[in-house]
């Protein structure tokens, strides 16, 4: 059964024009070719890149913190109570008043002893100043590093200055080493936030509660992203993949920075990178990214091809899905300018 469905996947018609077969796609000539397999290698990456943020995160972020003023609060721990804790994990954070009675006469203690338990311990879950900002500093620190690269990476590009040239020499077009490493960071630090996501701030859903609304967008968000970055290197539509990941990542760093400030209580700097932050936004997702790449993945492919591959339908959905959330966030940044310069 495996070996069928991998035929299957592995169908020529699914990935490349008419005519052309994986057997075209073997390095000659000076030619160099993205091969799926290499794709693999992205796992270590993530762990690597989770590595970096943790030295980063703990010998450069809190350094940083400290001098913008934000404190290390330190959170009272409640005392290990098995039952307490099992209750608290499986059936309710916040328990009622008749819950904490029959759990007090469990315990054998006061009824304040388990409210007061069950403060400390909610508390506990909730991130403290200087955590939000060390994981701000490393989306930021990262999404910086892979714009200044990306920019290094394509300024000298034909095909980031004309479109069209995304499609000349397809499908035969070389891989750049530069095109590689790029690739394998960005879908390494897509896998490295899907490892985390569970346990980063503001993700975490509580046993019965359904889950926020934010957490799912991510989760889609990052699932897309690794799917059709990984599509688009089998596919070798490397040249576009580069200027999506670019188109990307070119705003995300101004939020991030806001976000910093904020954390420090830095009022006027926060607000003055969350406008830069909605301008960029506003001008890359809802401007760049559908009239300029989707304009490229969905009308150019018909003037080199009558009949458009199955990958076609396939990376223009994805595409599609992360239009969508641009449009949803947008209308969620959109809200905020709104409070912000009407209500101020």
């Amino acid at each position: 059964i495996l070996k069928t469905l991998n035929s299957w996947f592995w169908w020529e018609n699914i990935w490349m024009p008419i005519n052309c077969t994986w057997a075209d796609f073997v390095d000659r000539d000076g030619l160099v070719f993205p091969k799926p397999h290499q794709l693999y290698a992205t796992i270590p990456y993530a762990f690597v890149l989770l590595i970096i943020r943790f030295f980063s995160e703990r010998y450069v972020a809190i350094p940083l913190a400290k001098a913008l003023g934000i404190k290390n609060v330190r959170r009272v721990k409640p005392q290990p109570n098995p039952v307490l804790e099992s209750y608290f994990r499986e059936c309710s954070r916040h328990p009622s008043q008749s819950e904490i009675k029959g759990l007090a006469k469990k315990c054998n203690c006061t009824v304040h002893l388990v409210e007061k338990w069950f403060r400390r311990r909610r508390n506990l879950e909730i991130p403290t100043v200087l955590r939000k900002f060390q994981e701000a500093f490393w989306r930021f620190s990262f999404y910086l590093t892979s714009s200044i690269v990306g920019f290094i990476f394509l300024y000298d590009k034909p095909w980031f200055y004309d479109i069209w040239q995304t499609w000349v020499g397809y499908p035969f077009q070389t891989l750049l080493p530069s095109q590689y490493w790029y690739y394998m960071a960005e879908i390494g630090f897509y896998w490295s936030l899907l490892f985390t996501l569970g346990i980063d701030n503001k993700r975490k859903a509580s046993a019965r509660s359904k889950l926020e609304p934010d957490f799912m967008a991510h989760v889609v968000h990052h699932l897309a992203a690794i799917g059709l970055m990984s599509g688009s290197w089998c596919g070798n539509y490397v040249r576009l993949g580069t200027l999506v990941i670019f188109v990307h990542d070119t705003a995300d760093f101004w939020l991030e920075a806001a976000k910093m400030f904020n954390y420090a209580r830095w009022e006027k700097t926060c607000n003055m990178l969350f406008i830069i932050f909605s301008i960029a936004f506003f001008i890359t997702r809802i401007i760049l990214f559908p009239f300029w790449i989707l304009r490229a993945t969905l009308y150019q492919p018909t003037y080199y091809s009558t009949t458009p591959v199955i990958a076609y339908f396939l990376f223009n959905g994805m595409l599609l899905i992360l239009q969508g959330l641009h449009l949803y966030w947008g209308y969620l940044i959109f809200k905020i300018l709104k409070r912000f310069v009407f209500l101020k």
